[in-house]
């Protein structure tokens, strides 16, 4: 008994060694893990945190340049004098507009356009090629483009029409509010309609082709198909895509700058940009700030909800 014991007793000794020796390992290996992310975590916290810090105060104080009580604590009063005021309601309607046209453009075109590069045809792996060509163009040199071809006086849009007997006289497309903004949404939508394309088309790549197969024996029609198997394949990167460009179009800027800078009339002034005409036209730094914190209190509510509604739809499925 004495001699089992010993030998238990040995056993326990050498696992806290082998443990004592794992840990001081896995310490060892910890503090390298940390001092490898450091850059990273310095950088997330000089250009995200500390901005992020830095404007939240600036919507709580008074940071007019022309104030006499510049830096003083105002709390929530910014917010208050934002809400109450129509301008900001406007732009909120504006921005939800530009936002819910483009995605079904983006999102109907989107899925056409992967569906037609889903099949087997001479140059269809050009076409997939070169169809991401205008989402790689950066967003201010696009709306440059787009600027030039709704020229009234020599924009390629209007000589286009005038060949196709369309129109009889060249348009300003870009002066009337409504038709100013429907441009600026065809513009983005040409940039962004590629990005759909991928996703889209990588959801259709995963479909098993022997559901389709075993469909068309049945006699299923085309749109039959379509909707009983293809669709429930497609809903968790249709709301993804959802997602992600509702958050990009409430931070849609470069395509309003570059084409009309908001106008006419403010037709195209959407919460971005009215953000940035507080900050650097006007100089009323604190409001800008509160706009920018609203902005980002719109997405963020917005993403729940879609996370919510993509997290429901996968338990509905398993």
């Amino acid at each position: 008994m004495e001699q089992q014991k010993e030998i238990l007793d040995k056993a326990k000794e050498r696992l806290a060694q082998a443990g004592s020796k794992r840990r001081q390992k896995l310490s060892g290996e910890g503090k390298f893990a940390y001092w490898v992310i450091a850059p990273a975590l310095v950088l997330v916290l000089g250009i995200i945190i500390f901005p992020l810090a830095v404007n939240f105060i600036y919507s709580l104080k008074n940071m007019e340049l022309i104030s006499a009580h510049r830096g003083e604590f105002v709390w929530f009063s910014n917010y208050i004098q934002v809400l109450s005021n129509q301008e900001f309601w406007a732009a909120l309607g504006r921005t939800i507009y530009f936002t819910v046209v483009s995605l079904i453009i983006e999102t109907v075109l989107g899925l056409l356009i992967a569906l037609l590069l889903n099949e087997r045809f001479f140059g269809v792996s050009f076409l997939r090629t070169i169809i991401i060509l205008p989402w790689a163009i950066p967003e201010i040199v696009n709306g440059a483009m787009w600027r030039w071809i709704y020229n009234p006086e020599y924009g390629v849009l209007n000589a286009v029409l005038m060949k196709l007997h369309f129109i009889s006289t060249y348009h300003s497309w870009l002066s009337d509010p409504l038709m100013a903004m429907n441009m600026v949404i065809i513009a983005d939508a040409w940039k962004m309609i590629p990005l759909a394309v991928i996703f889209f088309l990588a959801a259709l790549q995963m479909i098993n082709k022997s559901s389709y197969e075993a469909a068309m024996v049945d006699g299923a029609g085309a749109f039959k198909r379509f909707f009983v198997l293809t669709m429930p394949y497609l809903k968790p990167t249709i709301l993804v895509i959802i997602v992600m460009r509702t958050m990009e179009k409430f931070k849609a800027f470069g395509v309003f700058y570059s084409i009309t800078r908001g106008g006419p009339a403010d037709g195209t002034m959407v919460l971005t940009y009215t953000a940035f005409n507080k900050a650097f036209s006007n100089l009323q730094y604190s409001i800008a700030a509160t706009y920018a914190y609203l902005i980002a209190l719109v997405i963020v509510v917005l993403t729940v909800i879609y996370v919510k509604t993509l997290k429901n739809d996968g338990d509905l499925n398993d």
